[in-house]
């Protein structure tokens, strides 16, 4: 079964983890990771993109991302490429270095960007390593002292606008981590109770694709909802249904809830029971561009 193509949109952030090809050392030395963070910046500077917070460990990193106009693809296949002939350069040796896939996932800024940056800076102190939270290769620090990678300026200024008291109020959100925080997020496949919260992911999907058939239509997705007559109401909707259906894997009778619609419309179009027309054959065009691979 083919995978899904990533979704795209301009200000999507994702959390980003990658991890050495059979859970391999690769990032072990600091040398390594120091090259990591330097070639995780020169890509930030080409493409734009911010980076809110990361943390380099002996075999993964962790990177969360909010992109501009390149996607996100784009930027990692740029950033593992560079690494990985860095590393197969300085150790004689070819071949694939991270896993070749590596796992993002797509998540909502108002929500969870907090939450993702204490995850995050946790990751050493789940770890029990030494310095723990004040471990080296995180941007914690950044978010105390003076900001290199990380973009701190936007997440310290919604604990306060004064900058000694963003500061305190970022070290004491932090300093704290329950488990139904993590299980919120929905990030780590590994994590048998996050794994199984999979509602989360799709109401992040069909948030960006929401985003993405409102900008084609120029309709939002209110206007179509519930008995509303109309051909356009019509085709606007089949366009949510076969583009769920395509990008996500949101079952039809959740699509038919958004959409406020008889469960028997969705799974007619989903099965491809509808006729095409103009508008929709160009719409889908339209916004099979928007979703970029």
């Amino acid at each position: 079964m083919s995978r899904k193509p990533r979704i795209h949109y301009e200000g999507a952030l994702y959390h980003v983890i990658v991890r050495g090809n059979n859970r391999a050392y690769i990032l072990k030395s600091g040398e390594n990771k120091e090259e990591y963070k330097k070639i995780v910046s020169k890509y930030k500077k080409r493409y734009r993109f911010k980076l809110y917070a990361y943390c380099i460990m002996d075999n993964n990193a962790h990177l969360l991302i909010e992109v501009d106009d390149i996607p996100l693809s784009k930027i990692m296949q740029g950033i593992q490429q560079v690494f990985t002939q860095h590393y197969n350069r300085k150790n004689r040796t070819t071949g694939h270095v991270f896993e070749q896939r590596y796992k993002s996932y797509l998540c909502d800024r108002d929500d969870y960007l907090l939450q993702l940056i204490r995850y995050i800076h946790q990751n050493p102190v789940r770890s029990k390593l030494k310095n723990g939270i004040n471990y080296q290769w995180s941007s914690h620090n950044e978010y105390i002292v003076n900001p290199v990678l990380a973009d701190v300026h936007f997440p310290l200024s919604t604990f306060s606008d004064k900058k000694n008291k963003a500061i305190k109020g970022y070290l004491t959100f932090v300093g704290e981590l329950e488990l139904k925080d993590i299980q919120s997020m929905a990030i780590e496949e590994e994590t048998t109770e996050i794994a199984k919260n999979i509602e989360e992911r799709h109401k992040i999907a069909k948030e960006a694709l929401i985003r993405i058939i409102e900008k084609v239509t120029e309709i939002k997705i209110d206007e179509i909802k519930g008995n509303i007559k109309s051909k356009r109401v019509s085709d606007i909707r089949k366009l949510y249904i076969i583009n769920f259906k395509k990008y996500t894997d949101v079952l039809n009778k959740e699509i038919a809830d958004l959409l406020e619609i008889g469960s028997s419309t969705t799974t007619n179009v989903s099965n491809g029971r509808y006729k095409e027309n103009d508008f929709i054959i160009k719409s889908s065009i339209e916004i099979d561009k928007n979703v970029k691979l």
